[in-house]
């Protein structure tokens, strides 16, 4: 005996369970045809109109549905960004190589060490660097790294420096431009630029907010950052 497998679709609409209207003589609107329960009914003999008689089919109700919870999305609200939630971290830059230490500084002030980061939302905290005069350089860095900069709407008044020459002028510069150029670009990065606060020498203004000190945490990957916290 040979088994057929029996389509879903295969067979009359009643025996799918799908209500179908029938062909009848009775148009509705646009030549529409309506089923033929649909009719008006006939007037009765004494002049008295009977009410008109529909037919609603009867949709099939689904069973509930549980609750996916394996797929809820979080977003983070207004107060999730404030700034009375963030956190305040240091980092002594003396002996510290540059680019090592701006990828830290700029991973704290986007907020990407958090669990809950949003790349449209302000979740970082604030970072403060010292002794940003004596940051390290590799290789020939002091002397062929160049930093160019004009006054706008003045032609021919462009000026070319190099770091060494930058670092006596002004040595917060280096690492605001280093850290500037690993944050976002537009309305969203000059505000988390705004959490960066650079200083010369080993003092600076936020002794109240007690920050953290976060400077050993430069060479360390992030698994052993993790670790520590534990």
């Amino acid at each position: 005996m040979s088994m057929v497998a029996t389509s879903p679709l295969v067979g009359t609409a009643a025996q799918r369970g799908v209500w179908a209207p029938q062909a009848t003589k009775h148009s509705g609107f646009f030549g529409a045809r309506l089923p033929s329960h649909a009719a008006r009914a006939p007037r009765a003999s004494s002049g008295t109109a009977s009410p008109l008689t529909t037919c609603v089919a009867a949709t099939p109700s689904a069973p509930p549905q549980a609750r996916d919870r394996w797929n809820i999305t979080y977003y983070p609200k207004g107060a999730d960004a404030a700034a009375l939630q963030k956190q305040w971290y240091i980092i002594d830059a003396e002996g510290q190589t540059l680019g090592r230490l701006a990828t830290l500084a700029a991973t704290h002030i986007r907020g990407k060490n958090s669990p809950a980061y949003s790349p449209s939302m302000d979740m970082g905290d604030y970072v403060i660097v010292i002794n940003a005069e004596k940051v390290a350089v590799t290789g020939r860095k002091e002397t062929d790294k160049t930093y160019f900069r004009h006054a706008v709407g003045r032609p021919g008044s462009w000026t070319v420096e190099t770091l060494r020459d930058l670092r006596k002028r002004i040595p917060e510069r280096i690492l605001e431009k280093a850290i500037r150029g690993m944050l976002p670009k537009g309305k969203l990065g000059n505000h988390l630029f705004r959490h960066l606060k650079v200083y010369k020498g080993a003092s600076h203004p936020h002794v109240a907010q007690t920050p953290t000190d976060i400077t050993r945490h430069i060479n360390l990957r992030p698994s052993e950052v993790a670790a520590l916290k534990e």
